[in-house]
């Protein structure tokens, strides 16, 4: 089928016209999601990996602060439970 005759047709030229051409049209479209998927996954990762990390240095910091003002942070950790 020509340019023009799908475009007469309302047919889209980069869709496949047969089952072969779908099939594989269908399983690039699906390796392209699940990388996409992995990228985004394995940034999300990253993320929550550094949050914990800045998590724990803020924890370190206020427990510094803490010791420094003359209170003991086990007892504060004693007294709410944790």
């Amino acid at each position: 089928m020509s340019e023009k005759e799908s475009s007469s047709t309302g047919l889209d030229p980069s869709v496949p016209e047969n089952a072969q051409d779908l099939t594989i049209f269908v399983q690039n479209l699906l390796e392209q999601m699940q990388s996409k998927f992995n990228q985004m996954s394995n940034s999300i990762i990253g993320r929550i990996d550094e949050m914990g990390g800045r998590i724990d240095d803020l924890e370190k910091s206020i427990s510094d602060l803490m010791i420094q003002a003359g209170i003991d942070p086990k007892e504060i950790n004693r007294d709410t439970g944790k």
